[in-house]
């Protein structure tokens, strides 16, 4: 009996509706994303704000609204629900007195990423699939590794050369094959497609699959509970990808349809570094897409990602909630780890740590208020990063 109500998968752009049953990648009608539909109207018959409270402090605590079918497919590692810290200092120095930290290094694997690659890896078990390959600039090849190595699963990561050594280490550990090529995550995917043309390897890129946003999407949920089910006024989260930040849009429309949240929502701040920064220049220019960044470079390895495959959407939660984008320079973000670190005890990773440069901006320039509360996103551990001291 299934335990969600998940429904269908329905492309982001042209509408089109997909069977939930069978191995799904992105559209092939339009070539853009698939969404994750769910019968809201039937969930909030159901389900409370009281009953997913009393539950275990994992993101399935929100089960009926992720998209595995059968609890046997779980493939869990205690992922999610992890802490709001009120960072009291940075806050008094910047004149932001309700400033937090949303610590997601607290994850398997040490990062966010092990909330989108558990639901991604859950739902390929629950097709039957048995290999998988991703192109990583670290964090989520790791934890693409881990949970394929707890649903006995292979892995295929493909990483930059540069990628930090702590990542290429612990994807070899968990089992995984492990290709390091020349260039950046863009050149590690087309390696990878390359590999994977003659394979049966399913591909678990970002955004390229529909699941590994609804674990994403856990984070907004989370947001709401922690702060008594009134969202923070600012939210800056360090993008990539942005499957986060698509999730968490995604997550804030599910609750305001259920009836759990109402009013206004976050403005959403897409941080980025000035080496690598095309959803800032698209902004800037108020486009819905962003150009190919040529040469990109940086120590946020997480933020070198020269184009989105889905920044169309990442580029609409902007908008939508009034929101902007920020590029951060690589001293900036390195000068805030080591600061963060002394004056609160919170190891940033670099792009946890380009929010607080870029939040530091938004003081500076009157966007930010004192009355606001504003929670930034530490996406991964710094322990990951020691090479950059």
């Amino acid at each position: 009996m299934s335990t969600t109500f998940f429904t269908h998968l329905r492309c982001s752009s042209c509408n089109r509706s997909y069977s939930p049953h069978v191995i799904q990648a992105f559209c092939p009608a339009c070539n853009k994303t698939l969404l994750a539909e769910y019968d809201l109207d039937a969930a909030r018959r159901f389900l409370t704000r009281d009953m997913i409270q009393k539950r275990e402090g994992t993101l399935w605590r929100y089960r009926e609204l992720l998209p595995v079918f059968d609890d046997s497919n779980i493939v869990s590692l205690g992922e999610g629900w992890t802490p709001i810290i009120h960072t009291e200092k940075l806050g008094r120095e910047l004149g932001l007195p309700f400033l937090s930290i949303k610590e997601e290094a607290y994850n398997p694997s040490g990062s966010f990423k092990a909330r989108g690659l558990c639901l991604a890896v859950s739902k390929a078990k629950e097709l039957g699939i048995a290999e998988v390959a991703m192109p990583s600039a670290g964090n989520a090849g790791g934890a693409l590794a881990a949970y394929a190595a707890k649903a006995e699963m292979k892995a295929h990561i493909f990483m930059p050369n540069d990628t930090p050594a702590v990542n290429i280490k612990e994807a070899s550990l968990y089992g995984a094959s492990v290709y390091l090529v020349d260039g950046n995550i863009s050149d590690a995917a087309k390696k990878m497609n390359e590999r994977r043309s003659a394979t049966s390897w399913f591909d678990m890129s970002t955004m390229k699959e529909p699941y590994r946003l609804e674990g994403k999407k856990t984070m907004g949920y989370e947001l709401a509970e922690q702060f008594a089910w009134k969202l923070p006024d600012v939210i800056l989260y360090p993008t990539g990808g942005g499957t986060g930040l698509i999730g968490m849009w995604k997550a804030f429309r599910e609750m305001e349809t259920l009836g759990w949240i109402s009013g206004k929502k976050p403005r959403m701040v897409s941080v980025q570094t000035t080496g690598c920064a095309p959803i800032v220049k698209a902004f800037r220019e108020r486009r819905r897409e962003s150009e190919f960044w040529q040469n990109a470079k940086t120590s946020a390895s997480g933020l070198r990602v020269p184009k989105a495959f889905a920044d169309t959407l990442i580029l609409d939660a902007l908008y939508e909630s009034g929101g902007t984008a920020i590029d951060v320079s690589d001293s900036e973000l390195i000068r805030e780890m080591r600061h963060v670190a002394a004056l609160e005890g919170i190891f940033l990773c670099p792009e946890g740590a380009a929010a607080v440069g870029a939040l530091r901006q938004l003081v500076m320039q009157g966007d930010v208020k004192p009355a606001d509360t504003v929670v930034v996103f530490n996406t991964g551990s710094g322990y990951k990063y020691v090479e950059l001291y």
